[in-house]
């Protein structure tokens, strides 16, 4: 291939993914919250001195956290079908999973089937890591030292597998487990965004540990970024 050749092919290869990503579209929205919340739950951990050590004072369990603006955090926002017969690169970064201050973080989060998951102990106490995954191995192993790591990898997709520690029981996590990028959580101001969607007609899930799954449809045009809302509601 002449010098000439070559810059033509690399315009064309540049143009192709500029036309690509100009074409991709998106999907946004919030998790909205009425009715009600149950008072945040602080969590003793006198049964283990290090544990009770790294809190000023005990912390909040997570398993239901309604921001002030009445939105809900700790929702997995997904697309759950319309990607048939698509294939996306797999990440070549890991994705982490801590324990520090007995409890895990991020309480809720996604990764995909294949990609690399790093687990880490920061914490100067024994953890045990257990997971109750349905379609990937299960694997339940001892972390006792402070600083140590583990990979391991979820081959299929499941929707959500729990995190749990047997040592301390009030520590739980929950994973998405997806074959695409399209997925988000929502945070302190509740919202979520998905981007760089090919044109198409999506299910879009919600989850939620306590009020469950929400499912809408959504059709994304070329370009186009399409506002969705999910509505949870409390007691």
């Amino acid at each position: 291939m002449t010098r000439c050749e070559k810059v033509l092919f690399l315009a064309v290869l540049f143009c192709f993914g500029f036309t690509a990503q100009a074409h991709a579209g998106a999907i946004t929205g919030k998790a909205n919250f009425s009715g009600q919340a149950p008072a945040p739950e602080a969590i003793s951990m006198n049964a283990d001195p290090a544990c009770a050590a790294a809190h000023a004072s005990p912390p909040l369990d997570l398993s239901v956290v309604v921001n002030p603006d009445n939105t809900l955090q700790n929702v997995f926002v997904y697309v759950k079908s319309g990607l048939e017969g698509k294939t996306f690169d797999l990440p070549a970064e890991a994705v982490t999973l801590d324990q520090k201050g007995c409890m895990y973080y991020p309480h809720v989060f996604g990764i995909r089937a294949g990609q690399s998951l790093e687990i880490v102990n920061s914490d100067p106490t024994l953890h045990n890591v257990h997971n109750l995954a349905t379609n990937s191995k299960e694997f339940n192993l001892g972390m006792p030292i402070q600083g140590m790591k583990l990979k391991k990898t979820f081959e299929q997709p499941e929707i959500m597998v729990k995190f749990k520690c047997d040592v301390h029981p009030w520590m739980h996590a929950y994973i998405g487990i997806l074959e695409h990028p399209f997925f988000s959580v929502t945070g302190d101001s509740g919202t979520f965004e998905i981007k760089d969607l090919p044109p198409g007609t999506y299910t879009v899930g919600a989850w939620h540990e306590k009020y469950g799954v929400q499912e809408q449809t959504v059709t994304v045009g070329d370009g186009e970024t399409k506002a969705v809302d999910f509505n949870f509601q409390g007691a």
